[in-house]
């Protein structure tokens, strides 16, 4: 598995995607959300990857998590925290 990229999100820029962020399998998990990503940003210290979905809210992704990626989904898996964060485009692949 690869560490996250900004380059791997951007495809997802302006499209209408999903995203959700969960733990593991049989845990609660948060519904799914429809966005749109509007900008990628490393945060100040380099140590998280801020996906935007407008000019003030975003989330962070630790940039030494795990991804794994298809035409459709991405996601990204913080060992350390225990948590997914995934986006997956609504329609054909992107």
């Amino acid at each position: 598995m690869a560490s996250v990229e900004n380059s791997d999100i951007k495809r997802f820029i302006g499209a209408p995607v999903k995203v959700c962020i969960h733990g593991e399998a049989g845990e609660d998990m948060a519904p799914w959300l429809d966005k749109k990503v509007k900008k990628l940003a490393n945060c100040p210290d380099n140590t998280h990857l801020r996906i935007y979905f407008d000019d003030h809210y975003f989330f962070a992704v630790p940039l030494t998590s795990e991804v794994a990626q298809t035409e459709t989904e991405w996601s990204a898996y913080d060992q350390e925290a225990g948590l997914h964060y995934v986006i997956k485009s609504e329609g054909k692949p992107l």
